[in-house]
């Protein structure tokens, strides 16, 4: 990785400027260009290291939101992630060591949305989904210090 690219993950976990042209204002902080900024991004995205850049919105604050558990085969458990990963409105899919082995957040413009959302996951797949919205609202900081060799 680069300096800037090292500096993109480190620098930007969160609060991410909230200005008309976000990507410039990152590019002033750290003396490149918006370009430089934007392709760096990419190039990050495109390897897998991040596996989206956006805003993330308090739970039911703006639209609906759920957490998300699948019984998958461990023979399934690629294909089926791959699949679940293809939809735009999921995000923190990641595999545990449990019964329910496959788990990942949902999130939609309407309750109505998701439902449907995750009702075509289940006939993608052929797997029943274990749907379980929020109870109760807890903030855990996942940003932290990055440190490069």
């Amino acid at each position: 990785m680069n300096a800037l690219e090292k500096r993109l993950l480190n620098d930007f976990q969160r609060d991410l400027p909230l200005t008309p042209r976000p990507f410039a204002s990152m590019a002033e902080a750290l003396g490149v260009t918006e370009e430089d900024v934007i392709g760096g991004l990419r190039t990050l995205t495109e390897r897998g290291v991040v596996s989206r850049v956006g805003p993330v919105f308090r739970p039911q604050r703006c639209g609906a939101s759920s957490l998300v558990a699948m019984a998958v085969p461990e023979d399934q458990l690629e294909a089926v992630a791959e699949l679940v990963n293809a939809y735009p409105e999921v995000n923190h899919n990641y595999e545990r060591e449990h019964h329910f082995n496959l788990w990942f957040v949902v999130t939609a413009d309407t309750e109505e949305h998701l439902q449907a959302l995750v009702k075509h996951i289940e006939q993608q797949t052929g797997l029943t989904t274990l749907s379980l919205p929020m109870q109760a609202e807890y903030h855990i900081d996942l940003g932290f210090p990055l440190q490069w060799d």
